[in-house]
């Protein structure tokens, strides 16, 4: 029966379940977690923790990985800052071209690991390492603290209670759920993670799969780094970094998506993101040592992954039960 359930996907409301819990927990312990400021600033986080997992989730849906979101992420923080008080750029088209630049970093990541034949991780783990290299000569590691006050203040307003920046995240969410769902190229991209041999002999372009992935994801994390500065209200070398890549995996896999391809989850993605959010707040809010959100994020990413190789476990039992 509990195999049954896991087989069906009960992944997002044991997610509900947990995240309900830690809620009733956090406020009996901290009355202000549920105070109108904390909300707004959970909103506001969890927003930018679901675009850095969206990004993560369109390259594991090809079984691949992105170890460079996080890279991708300070370049577009920096490139931004420098458009815009640099050169005086209007907003929006500092903003295209900082998603532009996204996509030619994620470009270089698709090029590199279709080209060579290289597993997706030691070259995202190569890039990441040059792109953060080369924001750091670029930019000397000095903030831009002179951003246009707009910015901020989009970041800051809300339409009725719900963040400006909670939107444009569930934006991109249906757009993300449509492209998956609803397309020819959604199908496609699940169908060389499933399984890449059996998608190239039916037609399926996989190396240009594999490059459009990389580029989406390069886009997303420069969008999450655009949502991020304006949060900040200022352009920092130490935002995004590091600091992006355990969330970038905790929020899909723990969500439903598969580290195997084939599979991807938007909602669970949002959930995972969400829960992110309501350990980091709930930690805050206590005030207990940051350290303790890398132990709890830890066990949550190894419990998820953990999970996930036992239902791939029951798929192929079901599987040669039927043979």
């Amino acid at each position: 029966m509990a195999a049954g359930l896991l087989m069906r996907g009960s992944t997002q409301f044991g997610l509900f379940v947990i995240l309900f819990i830690m809620w009733v927990v956090f406020s009996s312990l901290a009355p202000g977690f549920l105070s109108r400021f904390n909300l707004n600033s959970v909103g506001r986080s969890v927003a930018i923790d679901i675009v850095v997992g969206f990004a993560q989730m369109v390259v594991l849906a090809t079984g691949g990985m992105n170890l460079s979101v996080g890279a991708i992420g300070v370049c577009s923080v920096m490139t931004l800052g420098y458009f815009l008080q640099m050169w005086g750029l209007p907003i929006p088209v500092a903003i295209l071209l900082t998603l532009g630049l996204g996509g030619v970093l994620g470009w270089l990541n698709g090029f590199a690991i279709t080209r060579t034949g290289v597993n997706s991780f030691v070259v995202t783990l190569a890039t990441a390492s040059l792109f953060t290299g080369a924001m750091l000569i670029f930019s000397k590691g000095v903030p831009l603290n002179g951003l246009p006050p707009e910015l901020g203040a989009f970041a800051k307003s809300s339409v009725g209670r719900v963040p400006t920046l909670a939107i444009v995240a569930i934006g991109i969410g249906i757009a993300l759920y449509v492209l998956f769902k609803h397309s020819v190229l959604g199908r496609q991209i699940l169908a060389a993670g499933a399984n890449p041999r059996a998608a190239e002999m039916s037609g399926v372009p996989v190396d240009r799969v594999i490059v459009f992935v990389h580029v989406l994801s390069g886009v997303l994390a420069a969008a999450a780094a655009i949502m991020l500065t304006a949060k900040n209200g200022a352009a920092l070398p130490g935002a995004a970094g590091d600091d992006w890549l355990l969330p970038s995996f905790l929020a899909p896999v723990i969500g439903g998506t598969s580290l195997a391809g084939g599979l991807i989850s938007v909602v669970g993605t949002i959930f995972g993101a969400l829960l992110v959010s309501t350990i980091r707040s709930g930690l805050l809010v206590l005030q207990i040592g940051n350290f303790w959100l890398q132990l709890f994020l830890g066990i949550f990413l190894l419990g998820a992954i953990l999970l996930e190789r036992y239902r791939s476990a029951l798929a192929v039992r079901a599987q040669t039960r039927a043979a």
